[in-house]
């Protein structure tokens, strides 16, 4: 076969997978990914189950697509984020970086529920998801590592009986990190997504009304929380 019939067929499988996507996006925001369908979404896209099984073998095949996708578009915005602030003091690249994690969610509000809403009933994610997964984790510790190698960080205190748990979770994220300051970041990391989940699922109606501000003083806290002065 010659290269440029092999693009051709490149392009086309390329185009199709992502005409799969798009419609399975579309059922998550219209139903919810426990309703997801290959039946359902090759129907709307004109094509017979068989032809779709060639792109994606099961639902859960389409789920993890999906999910990659969603956690890569999620790590580009933070990492533009920090990019963008990269001259910066630390507190203000965090605060950028946490910012971009909100808008992305506001912006996207039915894949973010896909990666942090309700699990799915029967999916359980590969650890393919993994490496995305961990792009926004891996910029804040990012922000982190340079204002400790620049101005410095606070020091902070920790339970005795935690510091065996941070010593071992410093040395699997950042062993360039004290274990006191990767504590703190993984319980930032999480109330990062406590914050937005709480603002996106309706959880702040009627008790925060300017969420902006309310969300940029939050996580100004979290980055004190983790010694950024």
């Amino acid at each position: 076969m010659s290269s440029i019939a092999q693009g051709a067929r490149a392009r086309a499988r390329n185009e199709i997978t992502a005409a799969i996507k798009e419609e399975a996006r579309r059922q998550l925001a219209a139903q919810g990914a426990a309703r997801l369908s290959l039946r359902a979404v090759a129907r709307e896209l004109g094509m017979v189950s068989s032809a779709l099984y060639r792109y994606f073998p099961s639902r859960d095949d389409l789920l993890t697509a999906l999910i990659v996708d969603a956690y890569n578009s999620l790590g580009e915005a933070a990492e533009a984020a920090a990019d963008a602030s990269a001259d910066a003091e630390p507190l203000v690249r965090w605060t950028a970086v946490c910012e971009a994690v909100r808008r992305w969610a506001l912006a996207h509000p039915h894949e973010y529920a896909l990666i942090y809403g309700s699990p799915v009933p029967g999916y359980e994610a590969p650890e393919t998801t993994i490496p995305a997964a961990a792009r926004v984790g891996k910029t804040l510790i990012g922000v982190v590592r340079a204002a400790h190698r620049g101005p410095g960080l606070a020091l902070l205190n920790l339970p005795g009986e935690l510091r065996p748990e941070a010593e071992r979770m410093a040395a699997d994220f950042a062993p360039d990190l004290p274990p006191e300051t990767v504590a703190a970041l993984v319980a930032a990391w999480a109330q990062l997504y406590g914050l937005v989940g709480f603002e996106l699922f309706g959880q702040f109606h009627r008790v925060v009304e300017d969420r902006e501000a309310f969300f940029r003083h939050a996580v100004t806290r979290l980055a004190q929380g983790v010694g950024l002065h």
